[in-house]
C-alpha cells in the first residue's frame, strides 16, 4: 500500500529571491537609507569635527568638515572648567534610580491593566494615557510646591521622585502583558496561586525583554534631561551633566564653542554604551509582541 507523503512546512514555501541592487525599488531604498544615515549622523559627525577643531578655525569660511590639524585640547579644558565627574556622578545616579523606578512600576501597572479585573479599569487607564498629552513645562509648578512641602528641595531626590511614574511605560508594558497567553494565570490560579504570586513567579520573568525596553528609553531620555533639573535644583553640587554642560558657553555665551561641544561629545558616550549594550534587549522586546 503506498503512502501519502505531506510536504513539510519549510517545503511549501516559497524561497526568498537574493537581494539585488539592480532589482527595481532597492536602488530608491538605498537612497531613502543614505539620506535618512546622512541627517541622523550628520550633526553628531559635525560636532565631533567642531570638538577637535581650535576655536579660530571653528569659523572658517568656507566651512570644513574635517578638521586641519585635530587638536585634543578641547577635551582637556572640559575638565578644567567644570566638575566633569561629579557631574557624571550625579546623572548616572538620577537616571538609573529612575529607570530601575520606572521598570518597576510601569511592570505593575501594566500588569494590573491587562490582567487584573476592578471597578473603572478602563477609565483609570484612559486617566494614566491622557497624561502622557500633558506637557512637563504645565506641571511643574506644583510638582515643584510638592516637592518644596516635602522638604526635598534642590536634592537629587526631587529628581527622581516626579519622574517614576510613566504613563509610556504603563502603557508599553499593558499592551506587552496583553500579549502573553492566559493559560499561565489559569494554572496558577488552579493551582491556588494569588495575583501577586502569579505577577512575581510567572508573567514577571517573561516580561524583562519589555521592562528592559522602558528601562533603556527612560535613561537616554533623562541623562540628556535640561528643563526640570533647571527648576528643582539650585546648588552647583546637584548639577546633572547637562547643566554643567551650560557652564562651558561662559558669560554671554563666550566660551569657546570647541570646549561646548567637546562636552556634549563626552556625555554621549554613556548613554551610547547602554544603547550598544541593550540594542538587543531593545530589538528583541520590539519585536516579541508580535512572534507571540
Amino acid at each position: 500500500m503506498s503512502t501519502l507523503t505531506v510536504p513539510r512546512q519549510d517545503q511549501r514555501r516559497t524561497p526568498r529571491r537574493p537581494f539585488r541592487i539592480g532589482r527595481p525599488g532597492t536602488i530608491g531604498r538605498i537612497v531613502i537609507l543614505l539620506v535618512a544615515a546622512a541627517l541622523t549622523l550628520g550633526p553628531v559627525m559635525w560636532t565631533l569635527s567642531t570638538s577637535l577643531r581650535t576655536p579660530s578655525e571653528s569659523f572658517n569660511l568656507p566651512p570644513q568638515f574635517l578638521p586641519l590639524n585635530p587638536d585634543l585640547t578641547s577635551y582637556f579644558q572640559v575638565f578644567e572648567q567644570i566638575n566633569m565627574v561629579a557631574l557624571v556622578v550625579n546623572s548616572a545616579l538620577v537616571t538609573l534610580m529612575i529607570a530601575v523606578g520606572q521598570m518597576g512600576t510601569a511592570a505593575l501597572a501594566g500588569y494590573a491593566f491587562a490582567r487584573l479585573k476592578f471597578t473603572g479599569k478602563n477609565m483609570m487607564f484612559s486617566i494614566v494615557l491622557a497624561t502622557m498629552m500633558v506637557p512637563v513645562q504645565v506641571t511643574i509648578v506644583p510638582v515643584f510646591m510638592l516637592i518644596r512641602g516635602m522638604g526635598l528641595s534642590d536634592t537629587l531626590l526631587a529628581l527622581i521622585l516626579p519622574a517614576i511614574p510613566t504613563a509610556f511605560g504603563t502603557f508599553l508594558m499593558r499592551q506587552y502583558f496583553l500579549g502573553l497567553p492566559n493559560d499561565f494565570a489559569e494554572a496558577a490560579s488552579i493551582d491556588g496561586a494569588s495575583p501577586w504570586r502569579t505577577f512575581v513567579s510567572i508573567y514577571a520573568p517573561l516580561a524583562v525583554p519589555g521592562m528592559a525596553i522602558v528601562g533603556i528609553l527612560a535613561f537616554n531620555f533623562h541623562w540628556n534631561e535640561f528643563f526640570r533639573p533647571l527648576i528643582l535644583t539650585i546648588s552647583e553640587q546637584n548639577y546633572t551633566l547637562p547643566l554643567g554642560l551650560v557652564t562651558l558657553q561662559g558669560n554671554l555665551g563666550t566660551g569657546s564653542i570647541s570646549v561646548v561641544l567637546a562636552g556634549v561629545i563626552l556625555s554621549m558616550l554613556p548613554a551610547l554604551v547602554v544603547f550598544i549594550f541593550g540594542q538587543r534587549a531593545l530589538r528583541e522586546g520590539l519585536t516579541a509582541g508580535a512572534s507571540k
